[in-house]
């Protein structure tokens, strides 16, 4: 039995790598190919907040993806909210992040690594004067398609103007789908963070 195999049959690699047997056992690994994406202009936070897919999940066959994230100055993020699934690492390019993870508020500066595991209620704002540019990294769903559909497809342009029925029955579905929960209190939460901080 060679390395491999043995790590494989004693669960070893999957300990290593966090990545389930079902798929080391697949040829998932093998049909992954490589890419190489070319820079782009900077990404415009559009006076509030944008995003820009960079790695889709599907390129990297379910493992990985990720998107740019432009915030304004005095800027909020959205509601704490908990994530049943996915873990999150954020990668600050420009500004300082500021990120609460349960009772605890830290700040990620340009060139910080911030990591979120599943199941902590969490979110992030820009308290700063200067715009904030960041990386935000996923792993175990395609989460970057959620903020795509949120971000760029259920807009008023679109038919969903903010409020509507029509947008709420949509974000309450893609909630479900990603497994995303509303911390308790949340909207009270997110006001304080609002008032104290003086953002928009």
């Amino acid at each position: 039995m060679n390395r491999h195999d043995f790590l494989l049959q004693s669960g070893m690699l999957t300990a290593l790598t966090g990545i389930p047997n079902s798929y080391l056992q697949s040829n998932s690994i093998d049909q992954t190919k490589p890419f190489l994406l070319p820079p782009l202009p900077p990404l415009d936070h559009k006076g509030s907040m944008d995003i820009r897919v960079r790695v889709k999940s599907s390129m990297t066959n379910g493992i990985y993806s990720n998107v740019e994230c432009a915030v304004a100055p005095k800027t909020m993020g959205p509601a704490p909210h908990i994530h049943k699934e996915l873990d999150e690492l954020m990668f600050v390019l420009e500004g300082t992040a500021s990120v609460i993870v349960g009772e605890e508020i830290v700040q990620v500066q340009a060139g910080g690594w911030h990591f979120r595991p599943r199941m902590i209620e969490h979110t992030f704002w820009n308290a700063s004067e200067k715009p904030l540019l960041f990386i935000d990294m996923y792993f175990n769903q395609p989460f970057e398609e959620y903020l795509e559909r949120v971000f760029h497809q259920l807009t008023a342009e679109n038919g969903y103007p903010n409020g509507s029925e029509a947008k709420g029955k949509e974000i309450r579905a893609l909630q479900e789908k990603f497994g995303l929960m509303a911390a308790p209190n949340a909207a009270a939460k997110r006001l304080e963070i609002i008032k104290k901080y003086d953002l928009t």
